[in-house]
């Protein structure tokens, strides 16, 4: 898989679909075999961080205390307090709403105990329970990481879909992105690449493209 060959596979894949009046998303979708995901250890579950971004909004937010929410102020799209948490378990409709809202979350990793009781029922199925950090620590450099990152979840599945980008980014910059995702994925893998049965690239709306 040359980068060459995958510049070539996303051109193909934004020039043959038809034109939105919105900024389409740019998805891989990966087709693995000859892996038994009845085995939990085998399942993938990863946060990638992609070399040159999304190329859209990624919401992040922060469960913390005051010090913490102080430095996280200017940085994360939104600050749950600690206090706040009780309200948040007993209004289910809130807490559903806000696990969907916000793509990442990061809490004190004092608070994990508490938020799995309070919020894991929203954010476990999810996939969203926060990254822990140390108390006190400035959430700043993670926040700035999490908007460049997409969390890859298999499950069950042998076949799962990746958002890598935006129509509106450089093919050289997005084909850099499905390069990190596909060296991510195959490095959880028994037998690496072997394992990846065929990669597709796509917009929202277009047709699928093979990359590998």
């Amino acid at each position: 898989m040359a980068h060459e060959e995958v510049v070539e596979a996303v051109k193909k894949a934004i020039e043959s679909a038809p034109k939105r009046n919105f900024v389409e998303s740019v998805d891989i979708a990966v087709n693995l075999r000859d892996v038994d995901f009845s085995i939990p250890k085998n399942r993938i579950t990863e946060e990638i961080l992609l070399p040159h971004g999304r190329g859209k909004e990624v919401k992040v937010a922060v469960i913390c205390g005051e010090e913490m929410a102080l430095k996280a102020k200017n940085a994360a799209d939104l600050i749950i307090r600690e206090e706040e948490l009780d309200d948040l378990a007993e209004n289910k409709r809130q807490g559903r709403k806000i696990a969907n809202a916000y793509d990442f979350f990061v809490a004190e990793a004092p608070l994990m105990p508490t938020i799995g009781k309070k919020m894991g029922i929203f954010l476990g199925p999810r996939g969203k329970m926060p990254r822990p950090i140390p108390p006190g620590a400035d959430p700043r450099g993670i926040i700035s990481n999490l908007r460049n990152t997409v969390r890859v979840r298999s499950k069950e599945r042998t076949t799962f879909h990746v958002p890598v980008g935006t129509v509106s980014m450089p093919p050289e910059e997005i084909a850099a992105n499905i390069e990190a995702v596909i060296n991510r994925i195959a490095s959880r893998l028994e037998r690496g690449k072997m394992n990846i049965a065929s990669v597709y690239v796509k917009t929202t709306m277009g047709p699928a493209v093979k990359v590998m």
